[in-house]
């Protein structure tokens, strides 16, 4: 016998229909990938939105270009990237980027020191550009007097892929040495003279640094303490020689014009001050700013403006530190530049 549906319960089945297909699509995981340089942080912070009841999210470190790449052919939810993008190109990509949190750039060696190596930006130029070859070189003994230096052959290792954290450190190097600007330059994929090894993300960093004596990387600060690294001193724009430190990318902050003027995309790099570490950067989220849906998008602003909301919290004893006051007034209207085509709102300031 053929049974017919009353008429008045099918707009109840379209709806019930209709619920079970947006429950499915809340039950996906929100997802992001790019920029290493704040990987565990984030990965971290996915745990703790998912235990607050926000939903799940997944996030994957390969490298800032890639988190550019897949979020500009909406492949992710956000991408990550220490690199940000001029406001031209986020138009021309409808593109929003948000500024997540501040951090540093490490230089770390593989060598039997009792204290840490101490190195000036120039020095250090020229240790990656390959013209200082053997770690007991007159000009890094001159930076360390009264130490033991070995006479090792330098192992540098740089990252294969590109990188954000590649790029601010190139920058940093091309700003204590013309020579480094002239001949490799600024990039998140330079072109290294004298074929260094090479490792994929932090990760691959790490390993390649503690497989390889006398060998020197550069890493997040976070995994220097993670990973018990060496990291060098620096000398700073003070002149005083500093280790990383949360307190040191502070610092950076309070002397730069993100600090002074709510401007995001101001350099951290080499900023006066007593405490102020060299290679501090800014890490970004990219969104994209006209997706087809407002459920396309709702989860990811909704991990994302919670992560704002409790930045501070988050962000203490992670080995980054958490955006200036100055900028995070600035940052609740970036997320309402989100505008989906279907004209809804996405609901994302509570769940």
């Amino acid at each position: 016998m053929l049974l017919v549906m009353p008429v008045f319960l099918r707009p109840m089945l379209a709806l019930a229909a209709s619920l079970l297909l947006s429950s499915a699509a809340l039950a996906q995981p929100v997802q992001g990938q790019g920029a290493t340089f704040p990987s565990k942080v984030y990965e971290t912070w996915a745990r703790a939105f998912e235990k607050a009841g926000g939903g799940a999210v997944a996030y994957k470190g390969t490298g800032s270009g890639d988190g550019i790449k897949q979020i500009g052919a909406r492949k992710v939810d956000f991408g990550g990237t220490d690199a940000p993008l001029p406001p031209s190109e986020l138009a021309k990509q409808k593109l929003v980027q948000i500024p997540m949190l501040i951090g540093g750039v490490v230089p770390v060696v593989h060598l039997p020191l009792a204290a840490p190596l101490q190195l000036d930006g120039e020095v250090l130029a020229d240790i990656f550009q390959g013209r200082i070859k053997v770690w007991n070189d007159a000009r890094i003994a001159a930076l360390n007097p009264g130490v033991g230096l070995p006479g090792l052959a330098i192992k540098r290792v740089v990252r294969a892929e590109k990188s954000g954290t590649t790029e601010g450190f190139s920058r940093y190097l091309a700003g204590a040495s013309a020579a480094f600007k002239t001949d490799v330059g600024i990039g998140q994929l330079p072109a290294w003279p004298s074929d260094p090894l090479k490792a994929e993300g932090n990760d691959g960093m790490v390993q390649t640094l503690r497989a390889t004596p006398g060998a020197i990387a550069y890493v997040s600060y976070d995994r220097v303490l993670r990973d018990k690294l060496a990291a060098v001193k620096l000398r700073n724009a003070a002149g005083r020689f500093v280790l990383p430190t949360e307190q040191g990318f502070r610092a950076a902050v309070l002397e730069s014009d993100m600090h002074r003027q709510g401007d995001d995309l101001a350099t951290l790099l080499d900023r006066p001050g007593n405490d102020a570490w060299p290679i501090t950067l800014t890490s970004f989220v990219l969104l994209d700013a006209e997706p087809a849906t407002a459920a396309r998008t709702q989860g990811a602003l909704k991990f994302l403006y919670w992560c704002f909301m409790h930045g501070d919290d988050l962000t203490r004893g992670t080995g980054f530190a958490p955006l200036p006051i100055s900028v995070q007034s600035r940052l609740a209207a970036r997320f309402t530049q989100v505008r989906p085509k279907d004209g809804q709102l996405p609901a994302y300031q509570s769940f």
